[in-house]
């Protein structure tokens, strides 16, 4: 794979791609199997270091607003068919998603999203506790009302998926550079000419924004507002478990957050911890696990005392209605961004890819992204917030 850390970076490119994570190598990947040339992606650390880095990523279209369950479910059409194009075993597992409900207003709330999913094609349903707990057979059914399921859904490997895109898009001409910082942006009246690096200038023809958590600062660095928040999540590996666990749904307690399904020869848990502060550290530590084991004292008494053996910390990218920015920004019309996806970047991917490759080639994207646009928190445009958000 043509990825190295240069001393120096092409002086011109067509585009720059800000990000090396799941995005940003979907949209190189889409632009060049469009015949795009001249593409360079610039990339702080490694590939995949930032929160693309998780180790398991879940993917689903069970969502509340429109737009996600398009982006979702045409994401996940495409990571079925990673191994024919680009050509990669992603080991994706649709061993579907499980939210387990306890009030009559979350019922209500997932019964409208579960038909806006079937209106969709989308063929998602709402279960009962019992039928629950024979899905997963952890949980305990006390106090719960009842469960919405996504059979199709599941989870894959996002460093997979990024080296996957990556291999492809090298193979095709685009220049990824690693180790290298964005230090400015150079602009001209409308338009953005250049991007200053840690390892030299380039003037280039378009800026692509993917850059994550990170993105409010690159957008800045053009003038252009991206109103995201850096916040820190973590899960957790259990210790081997001797007998295996069972093959179970990406499950998750919606009231508390608290989600865990396989991992290699255990389980993975995870839960937003509600006091976690803004900011860029992505430090691992214990401390909220405990709010996981209390969360599994009820809901999954068998986990609640699994031990653990490490774990992994990223970063949530964070708009106010946990909905994606994605568009062209009006002032400068060769500025483009995706970013903010608040945990939902990874099963996006690569669907925005082709929506970036659209708005890039000025072709009409598969879907109407423009309530995505980052102007709707300036203009007073409807605000959509999404529901479904774990």
């Amino acid at each position: 794979m043509s990825s190295s850390a240069f001393r120096t970076v092409p002086p011109t490119a067509d585009v720059v791609i800000i990000g090396g994570g799941v995005m940003g190598a979907s949209t190189a990947f889409h632009l060049a199997e469009a015949g795009v040339r001249n593409i360079v992606v610039i990339e702080r650390g490694e590939l995949c270091s930032g929160s693309s880095g998780k180790p398991i990523g879940g993917v689903r279209a069970q969502f509340s607003d429109p737009l996600n369950i398009e982006l979702g479910s045409r994401s996940l059409r495409a990571y079925r068919e990673f191994p024919c194009r680009p050509g990669a075993d992603i080991r994706l597992d649709t061993v579907g998603y499980l939210f387990l409900l306890d009030s009559e207003q979350q019922v209500r709330d997932f019964e409208a999203g579960v038909e806006l999913q079937n209106s969709l094609g989308v063929a998602n349903r709402m279960i009962g506790p019992e039928d629950a707990q024979r899905l997963c057979p952890y949980i305990s059914t006390d106090g719960l009302v009842a469960a919405a399921y996504s059979p199709a859904d599941g989870h894959a490997r996002p460093a997979l998926v990024v080296e996957g895109y990556a291999r492809a898009a090298a193979q095709a001409g685009v220049t990824i550079v690693t180790q290298t910082a964005v230090a400015g942006i150079d602009t001209a009246g409308d338009r953005v000419t250049g991007v200053h690096t840690s390892h030299g200038r380039i003037a280039c023809g378009a800026v692509i924004c993917t850059a994550g958590a990170w993105s409010g600062l690159i957008g800045e660095m053009a003038g252009v507002h991206l109103p995201i928040r850096p916040v820190r999540r973590q899960l957790a590996f259990t210790a081997p478990l001797t007998p295996s666990a069972p093959r179970i749904p990406f499950t998750i307690d919606f009231s508390s957050s608290a989600y865990f399904h396989n991992s290699d020869d255990g389980l993975l848990f995870g839960l937003a911890d509600p006091d976690e502060k803004d900011g860029f550290d992505t430090t691992w530590t214990p401390r909220w696990l405990e709010l996981f084991r209390t969360v599994a004292r009820h809901r999954a008494p068998a986990l609640a005392d699994m031990k653990t053996v490490g774990g992994w910390a990223g970063l949530y990218e964070v708009t106010p209605d946990h909905n994606a920015l994605i568009g062209r920004c009006g002032e400068l019309p060769n500025f483009l961004y995706a970013a903010g996806f608040s945990g939902h970047g990874f099963l996006q991917a690569p669907a925005v890819g082709e929506v970036l490759r659209d708005l890039y080639l000025e072709r009409e994207p598969f879907t109407d992204i423009s309530p995505l646009s980052a102007d709707r928190f300036r203009h007073g445009a409807e605000i959509r917030p999404e529901a479904h958000v774990v």
